[in-house]
């Protein structure tokens, strides 16, 4: 009797990014009251002095366009972006929409832990 067992090899691939050798950055989003949140796809980490922009990756707690999550006042919410430049100091969070009342926060300043909690009105 034999036996056959069959393996997919995995091959590790190098990411010639910033994101690879910047890592990422977490953004917890507090809500400022009690209504629906929702996140856009075209959220992002806006550097000061550069057009450097980060991508949102994901968001945990909330939904994404066009769906919506009911949140209270104090409730948490998580996103994930790709890593900002070495050079980065002050940074903006900015949801870019074709309405009013996107997300933005401005000046937010940079840490060496790049995880940051901000309030969201």
């Amino acid at each position: 009797m034999s036996t056959k067992t069959d393996y997919q090899e995995e091959t590790a691939v190098e990411i010639e990014t910033d994101v690879a050798e910047e890592g990422q950055t977490i953004v917890h989003c507090i809500c400022g009251q009690d209504a629906a949140y929702r996140i856009w796809p075209s959220t992002y980490l806006i550097e000061h002095g550069g057009n450097k922009k980060a991508k949102l990756i994901t968001a945990f707690n909330i939904s994404f366009y066009p769906y919506w999550t009911i949140k209270n006042k104090g409730q948490k919410f998580t996103l994930l972006f790709e890593g900002l430049s070495k050079s980065c100091a002050v940074f903006d969070l900015k949801e870019v929409i074709p309405q009013e009342g996107g997300f933005e926060v401005t000046s937010i300043v940079r840490n060496q832990t790049d995880v940051y909690t901000v309030h969201i009105d």
